[in-house]
């Protein structure tokens, strides 16, 4: 049950940073960079956070790949090399996943917060379901920033992913 409904939330969060990116391409660069009043300014550093707290937590969870030390961290100034990061890290978290046995979901690892430098244990699962709702929570002020500027913001409604791709239905819709 968890493998189903964690492939099904990596599938949904790469369709949904997607189509976030795309409506956030249209953009003209200093559109993207101009503080929105969100929590990490605009939305470079708000697609920044995400992209980098997603690294730190991969790193938490495989103990490999590059983490910044930072929760602003800047990882790509420039939009396209940002977008190509993105797409990257939602294929290598949908990856690790598929690897993952239905056992390792309710065993426990093993962390330190960057905020809090105390260990944290805790099963996988629930740190999985915060990865994703973290970036559902910041995907909204991306969302609502985009629609400030006037942009084309796109749905990014769970149901619309499983009703075009027929993940978490069951079986796949028919027109």
């Amino acid at each position: 049950m968890y493998h189903e409904t964690f492939s099904m939330f990596a599938a949904y969060n790469a369709w949904a940073n997607a189509r976030l990116y795309a409506a956030a391409a249209a953009l003209p660069d200093e559109s993207r960079r101009a503080n929105r009043g969100l929590f990490f300014g605009s939305l470079t550093g708000t697609l920044n956070h995400l992209l980098a707290t997603d690294r730190i937590w991969m790193k938490r969870f495989t103990g490999s790949g590059e983490a910044p030390n930072r929760l602003d961290a800047i990882i790509h100034e420039e939009f396209g090399e940002l977008s190509a990061a993105r797409r990257a890290e939602d294929e290598r978290i949908r990856a690790w996943i598929e690897t993952l046995p239905e056992a390792a979901f309710p065993a426990p690892f093993t962390y330190r917060p960057i905020t809090d430098p105390r260990e944290i244990t805790q099963p996988l699962a629930p740190a999985l379901f915060h990865l994703f709702n973290h970036q559902t929570h910041h995907r909204g002020q991306c969302h609502a920033a985009l629609t400030g500027l006037g942009a084309d913001a796109p749905s990014l409604d769970m149901i619309l992913f499983q009703r075009e791709t027929g993940r978490g239905l069951g079986q796949p819709v028919q027109a």
